[in-house]
């Protein structure tokens, strides 16, 4: 038993002798093959010569030369060639083949089956490269006018169905000049018949791709907006801003972050304050005589905060999400119907002197008053306002003056209603002889009351209306005599009695209401007609007589 283990041990030992020697034998046969050969998997500037001696490199490489063409594979299936003829093509035979092959290791020839030799030489070919250059140019793929650039991956316009998404690359057909010359030349060099500028990486390509994060976050980003709206509330007006308008103003920056055009917004802004603003233009009254005003000088209503509005939008927008509201305001009034004002404001008839106060349309209290001196400078002027606060028991102070008073509602800047003690009376013609700085001035107890139902915002509307004026018995007297003056019309034959009772009304007035009458000179007129009129008859009505007295006058 002993025996045969030992004998397997010998066995064993002699044929693994053999195998070593067998090897060895295989390594120092290939070492000195490589010695005169280059190594497997070399290449000399990309051409293979594994197993190849220096001479064999080189007739290889004349071989090659001789009718060589290059076939330039390009994008879109398309495809040139250019001969070596056309830039001086040929074989080099200078002894570098023998020089790189001294160079090798041939002992080294089992590692260089894991990593292959990538020689380059000067001297295995040589041409005229600024002829191959010139070639190289002439290529169509090299013609700009061919040549398409890429486009990089984007953002696309919003679409009503599909809102923001992103449009593919495109690859373009445009080449790196250098590159694709660089390619060529490398082939050339290594007498390759074939280049694929695709693979040598020589066309440009998208800097931005449709797989980028960043634009995908950003079209994420637009369409957040798109689920956005805003829906204005407008007493019983609306309307809705949403993506159909604003997805136009919408854009990236340059760090691909949502930008909002100001400008459009801005400008819908100005769409809004035109459409619903309403403190500008008449108003109309339809007075408590049922006369209805129009009233200038507008100080009141709805008014639009642009810049509030704008930046409330813009709030909006970013958040995502649907909202109801109503615009933003840098003035409010009552009501959004009809009158703005609504059924409770203030009621002032300069001309007749007179107060009405309604609370939702019920008249709560009526009171003659003295507005300003019609001096040229205090006159209380018409117009529509709010009254600005309401405060007791402040100090009315001017250039001459500091007046206490108990009620103070102040609604054209410094001119406002408050009670008025000093007041002998209130209404009839106490304004032209005792009125005020231009405040309206108020009985004690009305003023109170007025006080205590009214607040800041509450509408105050002065107007002039001819014909309730109160007047003096001078002017009343004046009033009547122009009238009869007037009445007058078209002077005739039949005028003389209109005339008379114009004339005597006339001169029973007093020296003031003769200076109150604006239409005397009518009346002149009409009496120096009435005279020529009168006479020019009468001639007419003579001349038939003096005609029958005169003995000369022809018989008929």
């Amino acid at each position: 038993m002993f025996k045969n283990i030992h004998l397997n041990k010998k066995t064993v030992l002699i044929t693994a002798g053999i195998i070593c020697g067998v090897l060895a034998a295989i390594y120092i046969g290939f070492s000195v093959f490589f010695m005169n050969h280059f190594f497997f998997r070399t290449t000399i500037n990309g051409m293979p010569v594994a197993g190849c001696t220096a001479d064999k490199v080189e007739k290889n490489a004349e071989e090659s030369v001789k009718g060589y063409a290059l076939d330039i594979a390009e994008r879109d299936g398309k495809s040139e060639t250019i001969s070596g003829d056309d830039f001086g093509l040929k074989a080099e035979s200078d002894g570098n083949m023998e020089k790189l092959l001294k160079k090798q290791n041939g002992f080294a020839w089992i590692v260089k089956l894991f990593k292959p030799d990538h020689l380059t030489s000067e001297t295995l070919v040589s041409y005229d490269e600024d002829k191959l250059k010139s070639v190289a140019d002439d290529l169509d793929c090299m013609d700009e006018k061919n040549q398409k650039e890429p486009v990089d991956a984007r953002i696309s316009e919003y679409d009503a169905k599909n809102g923001f998404t992103i449009e593919e690359e495109q690859e373009g057909t445009a080449v790196d000049q250098d590159k694709t010359f660089a390619a060529i030349k490398d082939a050339v060099d290594g007498l390759s018949g074939s280049v694929d500028l695709e693979q040598a990486g020589c066309y440009k390509e998208p800097s931005v791709t449709a797989d980028d994060e960043k634009l995908k976050t950003a079209c994420d980003a637009l369409n957040k907006y798109l689920k956005s709206s805003i829906t204005y509330q407008v007493g019983d007006q609306s309307q809705t801003l949403d993506a159909s308008t604003f997805a136009s103003w919408l854009s990236l920056d340059d760090d691909l972050q949502p930008v909002v055009d100001q400008a459009a917004v801005d400008d819908y802004v100005s769409g809004l304050a035109d459409k619903y603003n309403t403190c500008y233009g008449n108003k109309t009254l339809n007075t408590s005589y049922g006369t209805t005003v129009s009233i200038g000088n507008v100080h009141y209503g709805w008014k639009v905060d642009n810049a509030a509005e704008a930046a409330a939008i813009i709030s909006d927008l970013e958040g995502g999400a649907p909202v109801t509201r109503d615009l933003n305001y840098s003035m409010t009034a009552a009501s959004h119907g009809a009158n703005d004002y609504g059924d409770s404001y203030v009621e002032i008839n300069l001309t007749g002197q007179h107060l009405f106060l309604y609370k939702n349309g019920s008249l709560v209290l009526e009171t003659d008053v003295v507005t300003g001196k019609p001096d040229g400078s205090h006159e209380t002027p018409p117009g529509v306002f709010g009254i600005t606060y309401c405060e007791k028991n402040a100090t009315l102070r001017g250039a001459n003056y500091a007046t206490p008073v108990s009620y103070w509602m102040p609604f054209n800047g410094d001119i406002g209603l408050h009670d008025a003690t000093w007041q002998p009376a209130f209404g009839g013609t106490l304004y032209k002889t005792r009125g005020s700085h231009g405040c309206v001035n108020l009985p004690l107890g009305v003023a109170q009351q007025i006080f205590d139902n009214v607040e800041a915002g509450f509408p105050v509307l002065c107007y002039d209306l001819p014909g309730t004026e109160h007047l003096s018995p001078d002017e009343q007297a004046a009033a009547d005599a122009s009238a009869t003056i007037d009445a007058i019309g078209n002077v005739t034959l039949d005028s003389e009695p209109a005339i008379n009772a114009a004339r005597t009304q006339y001169d029973a007035l007093s020296a003031l209401g003769k200076k109150l009458v604006k239409n005397y000179d009518t009346l002149t007129a009409a009496e120096d007609t009435f005279i020529q009129m009168r006479d020019a008859q009468a001639a007419q009505q003579q001349q038939p007589a003096d005609s029958a007295a005169d003995p000369a006058a022809p018989q008929q």
